[in-house]
């Protein structure tokens, strides 16, 4: 199979007068989950986000049509673009124009998406951003292929990055696989279901927004102690977005979330509230309708019917308020360490982000 060569890095946060043929309009980011409120600095950064769009397709071009079309083919879905936003909000805490940032913001992004076309094979996951999941489209095989292709183009971009940053990323790939292998799993006989899940949380999903909020700060020549802090930071609001959305699956009206009530619990995802009422059923802790919650739970939910009826009844039960509690917890820890940065607008942006974790949870 012949691909098209690495495309040179991007060396300028101006973005370029011409969008690449079929790409997709990138987003705002102050419509993103980070509520940047400064006008200047959220005009930056939608430049050099622009800038970063442009950049993730030329990184999956391929002279193969078959690998183009399907490596293109989540880029072309869209997506909030996240994890790159938080490659050049941290960016902003030395030089955001330097080159290294955008390349990073590209690296951060194509790790996602790689690891979103295994995942929804791992998971039969019909839909992802709207579209046909890639295995949907080009089977199994191909997007396994695709995404370990993805990887190796986000492994090759990051290397010009320097050594740092390499080790960096393959530290954060090793926690994302390890992550995803002991969710699919499960913990081991005796362990904690709990702490198994907050573990899997820290490794699939926190790894990554704290090496995307790293590598921003390293790369714009931040201070040491900065770098830290946003990388912790990272870690803790990470694992406080996923308790979140663990909470919009079962409270949540989908109307105002954009999240359907129990999608989760329908596909019988482990989620918090669940396993807090697992390890309640197997103490000595749990009433009758414990156990009778938690039957219906591991019952077929096929049907609107069953799921409705089980979603109001998890509504009513104190592990939907105690997975509440632990989100807000680990948005405010998040927020916490960011007490060595500067005050200031990328400080302020980071902070409400916690908020607004807190804030959807309850």
């Amino acid at each position: 199979m012949t691909s098209a060569p690495l495309p040179p890095r991007t060396t300028s946060g101006t973005p370029t007068t011409s969008s690449p043929a079929g790409s997709s309009n990138p987003p705002d980011p102050t419509a993103l989950g980070l509520p940047i409120t400064d006008p200047e600095l959220a005009s930056r950064l939608a430049d050099r986000l622009t800038v970063v769009d442009e950049a993730l397709l030329e990184a999956v071009a391929s002279a193969d049509k078959l690998a183009d079309g399907a490596s293109r083919h989540l880029i072309d879905a869209g997506g909030k673009r996240f994890r790159p936003l938080l490659t050049l909000l941290t960016g902003e805490l030395g030089d955001g124009a330097a080159p290294g940032v955008v390349d990073a913001a590209v690296v951060v992004e194509l790790t996602q998406v790689a690891s979103l076309y295994h995942d929804d094979v791992m998971d039969s996951a019909p839909m992802r951003r709207g579209a046909p999941a890639a295995h949907m489209v080009w089977g199994n095989s191909v997007a396994i292929l695709v995404g370990d292709m993805l990887f190796a183009r986000a492994s090759a971009r990051v290397a010009e990055l320097g050594p740092e940053a390499v080790i960096l990323q393959s530290r954060t790939f090793e926690r994302m696989c390890l992550g995803q292998l002991h969710e699919t799993m499960g913990p081991d006989d005796g362990a904690d279901r709990v702490d198994h899940y907050l573990q899997v949380l820290s490794d699939k999903t926190a790894s990554l927004l704290s090496t995307s909020a790293r590598l921003g700060a390293m790369l714009a020549g931040a201070p040491a102690e900065q770098i830290e802090a946003v990388g912790a930071y990272g870690e803790k609001v990470g694992v406080a977005f996923q308790l979140a959305d663990d909470v919009l699956d079962v409270a949540s009206s989908g109307e105002t979330s954009g999240k359907t009530p129990g999608t989760d619990l329908r596909e019988h995802v482990p989620t918090m509230p669940v396993l807090l009422l697992r390890q309640r059923v197997e103490s000595d802790a749990a009433t009758d309708e414990d156990r009778d919650l938690l039957a219906a739970l591991d019952g077929d939910l096929s049907s609107d019917e069953a799921l409705t009826a089980v979603v109001e009844r998890l509504r009513a039960h104190d592990v939907l308020a105690e997975t509440r509690e632990q989100a807000v917890r680990w948005a405010r820890a998040a927020a916490a360490e960011l007490a060595p940065l500067p005050d200031g607008p990328v400080k302020d942006s980071l902070e409400q982000f916690a908020q607004v974790l807190a804030d959807r949870a309850v």
